[in-house]
């Protein structure tokens, strides 16, 4: 026998609750300490000492010193905002600006292409792959100090120079390199896309193994040739990538000391002088003591604008680290 529910009886769907999600409980120091929180802290304490001693302090103490006119053997005078104006009137710093600007864009047109070109002809090799990206990332480990040194000896502006002998079998040279304003900024790029190339190099070998196949079939299969696959699909799947080594170099090449150092101090006629060879003359420029304060507050003005870059670049990144 079959029992019929009554048409009059329903069941009542359940009513939302009009009072919303329940707020979180506070936590109490009580709930603190019971989680861990005291183990935790003076496990920690070592490791933020020593991050606090190296790293903190340091900042502290460049943002005193910017205030002072001191040299580190005087008593130090407190100035203000005077070493900003000091160097904000300097002529040399729109000189070591633009000349920053101008290795940071050259950089970019030569050393920012090169690496994912390599990478994307490494990645169509299908015989000694790992042989060809060891020779790419070779360059890295060479120290920076001996590779500036043999390249500075490739860079001899004799005819029996290396670089001009090799030009001269060709009918070029020979050329002057380093010792000419024209060409000393060109020839301290090249040196510094070849030793930083196989980083970047090995990063997009690492991207393009991400990129699924089925795309590059499907391209063929509409007739595209290898320059429209590389437009059309390799670079539109590594644009995050792209965008990242992009900003990446830009703070990098900000930065630049070692090559300028190194190959030129400088010239000729400050040609390749740069921010942070322009910091070093400020602190070291004088053997009876420097002018600490200008050099403190040139650091902390490039500190803010790469602060700003950084803070692009954790934007950018912030949807790879979730």
């Amino acid at each position: 026998m079959t029992t019929l529910s009554s048409p009059l009886r329903t069941t009542a769907a359940p009513r939302p609750s009009s009072s919303g999600p329940r707020p979180r409980a506070r936590r109490t120091p009580r709930d603190w300490l019971r989680d861990g929180g005291l183990s935790t802290l003076i496990i920690a304490c070592p490791m933020i000492l020593v991050f606090g001693v190296f790293s903190w302090f340091p900042i502290g103490r460049a943002l005193v010193m910017s205030l002072q006119q001191t040299n580190l053997i005087s008593t130090p005078e407190f100035v203000g905002l005077d070493n900003f104006v000091f160097v904000l009137q300097d002529p040399l710093l729109g000189k070591a600006v633009a000349n920053t600007l101008w290795f940071a864009l050259l950089a970019l047109v030569f050393g920012y292409p090169l690496p994912l070109a390599a990478a994307v002809l490494m990645s169509e090799v299908r015989r000694m792959r790992g042989l060809f990206s060891a020779l790419a990332y070779l360059p890295v480990v060479v120290p920076p100090v001996v590779a500036v040194l043999l390249w500075k000896f490739f860079y001899d502006a004799s005819p029996t120079g290396v670089f001009n002998t090799i030009a001269g079998w060709v009918g070029l040279g020979p050329f002057p390199w380093l010792q000419d304003a024209s060409s000393a900024m060109p020839s301290l790029v090249l040196e510094a896309t070849w030793a930083a190339a196989g980083g970047t190099v090995i990063i997009y070998l690492a991207a393009l193994v991400g990129v699924r196949t089925e795309l590059y079939e499907a391209a063929e299969v509409d007739g595209a040739g290898v320059w429209r696959k590389i437009w059309h699909v390799t670079l539109p799947q590594l644009r995050g990538v792209l965008f990242i080594t992009l900003i990446l170099q830009v703070i990098g090449t900000s930065q630049v000391f070692l090559e300028p150092f190194l190959f030129t101090g400088g010239g000729p006629n400050n040609a390749t002088l740069t921010i942070l060879m322009l910091i070093y003359d400020y602190a070291f420029g004088s053997s009876l003591g420097g002018n600490y304060g200008a050099a403190t507050a040139l650091s902390l003005m490039l500190a803010g604008v790469l602060a700003v870059l950084s803070a692009i670049y954790f934007r950018v990144t912030r949807p790879w680290s979730s």
